[in-house]
């Protein structure tokens, strides 16, 4: 990379691409890397990173002009790539339109709490973000993502970009109005009823039975 210049940013779901004149840049950084750009970060503290702040825990370092750029990761859950293939993510889950979220579930028998965390389909939802916004569509995450009928995916497409942009200003999917009632003893904050735990898509799934069907 000596000699490079970084010519522009963008993201695509999960991973944020750096392009340069020769190799892009792809960062992924999980659930406690943070990028650090002459010193500052653009987020303080992470809900699951530690409060320290080593220098030690910097995985990757580009030297600028004038500063230098670092992804500092205690936990080495995110990674670096030169030339990531972009083809294997799906839509973007800002630019997915109602139609392309209808197809993406169409004939599906798979979880829909799964489908919608595919990042080859939709590209940029997690485990929290899915959980907030199946809760607040009233979809039960184990449904077959196919036997959604037309008005119930015009819903849950609504409350999809709803969510992702109320969590991103907010400051991060654990931010979700479900968030603090993830635990044992927990009850939903919409209508009181105690929250079911389930795994579902191989991720731990907490949902309200009694409004999500």
């Amino acid at each position: 990379m000596v000699g490079r210049t970084i010519g522009a940013a963008r993201r695509i779901g999960k991973l944020l691409l750096l392009d340069t004149d020769g190799p892009t840049i792809g960062l992924r950084f999980g659930m406690t890397g943070r990028l650090i750009v002459d010193g500052t970060s653009g987020v303080d503290q992470l809900e699951y990173s530690s409060g320290r702040d080593e220098p030690a825990w910097d995985r990757v370092r580009f030297g600028l002009d004038a500063g230098d750029l670092r992804m500092r990761d205690p936990r080495r859950l995110g990674g670096v790539t030169l030339d990531p293939d972009e083809s294997s993510l799906g839509v973007d889950v800002f630019a997915i339109t109602p139609a392309a979220l209808r197809d993406t579930l169409a004939g599906s028998e798979a979880p829909i709490k799964a489908r919608l965390m595919d990042q080859a389909r939709v590209a940029g939802v997690g485990n929290l973000i899915a959980d907030e916004v199946l809760w607040r569509a009233g979809v039960d995450p184990a449904r077959p993502a196919g036997s959604l009928t037309p008005p119930e995916v015009r819903r849950l497409h609504r409350h999809l970009r709803a969510t992702v942009d109320d969590l991103l200003a907010r400051g991060g999917s654990h931010t979700g109005d479900l968030f603090a009632s993830r635990q044992r003893g927990g009850v939903c904050p919409r209508d009181g009823a105690p929250l079911e735990r389930r795994t579902v898509g191989g991720r731990t799934t907490w949902s309200c039975p009694r409004h999500q069907h």
